[in-house]
């Protein structure tokens, strides 16, 4: 449950509600009258945090403390998560080698920064006539990048795109 939708204070409607004090012990249940009246004296907040339960169960405490805390850790967490990229590097058919060379220098880079790659080749004209030609030069990049990254999709062919899915290799703990 998102911290915007807890209900606090005069916003319970309810007749009755489960309490737990501030230091997470039972009072047990009461009118939502003198569960207020206790958070006030204690000058804390009433919350609500289990609105589906018969009778709703409510918590005194800091709203204010709580809510930074929460806001405080959804910050940690999305601090420590890392975004993926999905790079792509596009192949031809009739690729050179010193091409091929300078696309898998590209895709070592991209590989060691943690993203993933879209390797594909784009068949023109009479060229789908030889689709095992696409197939070689897939199996030739996927070599030359084999010590960086690892086949995650094989190499497959849609319409007129041949795609391969490529994933950085996981760093040896």
């Amino acid at each position: 449950m998102s911290v915007k939708e807890l209900l606090i204070n005069e916003d319970i409607r309810d007749k009755e509600v489960r309490v737990i004090a501030a230091d997470g012990s039972q009072l047990g249940v009461m009118d939502t009258r003198e569960a207020q009246r206790l958070s006030i004296e204690q000058n804390l907040d009433l919350v609500k945090i289990a609105p589906q339960a018969t009778p709703p169960v409510c918590r005194i405490m800091d709203y204010g403390k709580y809510r930074f805390e929460q806001a405080k850790r959804e910050k940690e967490a999305k601090k420590n998560q890392k975004v993926i990229e999905i790079k792509e590097i596009r192949l031809s058919l009739n690729i050179d080698i010193g091409d091929l060379n300078t696309k898998v220098k590209q895709a070592t880079k991209f590989l060691q920064e943690g993203n993933k790659l879209k390797v594909s080749i784009r068949f023109r004209g009479r060229e789908m006539a030889h689709p095992e030609i696409g197939h070689e030069v897939m199996r030739k990049f996927t070599e030359a990048v084999a010590e960086h990254g690892v086949v995650e999709k094989p190499p497959k062919l849609e319409g007129r795109h041949m795609l391969m899915f490529i994933a950085a290799k996981q760093p040896a703990k």
